[in-house]
């Protein structure tokens, strides 16, 4: 029996209107609610499908994995290295949202607080990637303006993820 849910690919947009993605919303905080329907980003949907949730469709055709990434790295350039990253926080149990809106690659809400704030703003860099001092220090300058503290994920060739909290100092 596949108790797997659809989750459709239609241009930019990654959405499901089954029940199950209701319930999964209501538990676990994935996807949004927008017009009777869950809306996903890549690192979201990738997730469900990886954990054996959904399945993912385009143009009527289920894909295959490959097939996924492929898609979703067309929305996402970064998306093979930011994956991990959502997968690795997920996993910890912390709410994963996008973090466009702040200049980050996720907000990161822990649901042990009961703020409705996210706690960290999150960027994912590949460990064999040179990081530019003003660039970090921007980064850490906007996360302290928003009131969040900058966790830095370096994800190495084996896709696993090392992660550093950075924050402001008063001395």
């Amino acid at each position: 029996m596949n108790t797997k849910f659809p989750i459709y690919i239609s241009g930019d947009r990654i959405f499901s209107n089954s029940a199950k993605a209701f319930s999964i919303q209501d538990s676990k905080d994935l996807g949004e609610k927008a017009s009777n329907k869950i809306t996903y980003s890549e690192f979201e949907a990738f997730f469900l499908f990886e954990t054996n949730k959904a399945e993912i469709i385009k143009s009527n055709k289920s894909l295959k994995e490959e097939e996924i990434i492929k898609e979703l790295s067309k929305k996402d350039k970064q998306f093979t290295i930011k994956y991990p990253v959502f997968k690795a926080l997920r996993k910890k149990a912390y709410i994963v949202k996008t973090g466009s809106k702040f200049g980050s690659d996720f907000r990161v809400y822990d649901p042990k607080l009961t703020t409705s704030h996210a706690k960290w703003l999150v960027y994912a860099v590949k460990q064999s990637e040179k990081t530019n001092w003003n660039e970090l220090i921007a980064k850490v300058r906007i996360s302290h303006s928003t009131a969040k503290k900058l966790l830095l994920a370096i994800v190495n060739k084996e896709q696993d993820v090392l992660f550093y909290e950075i924050d402001w100092l008063k001395m």
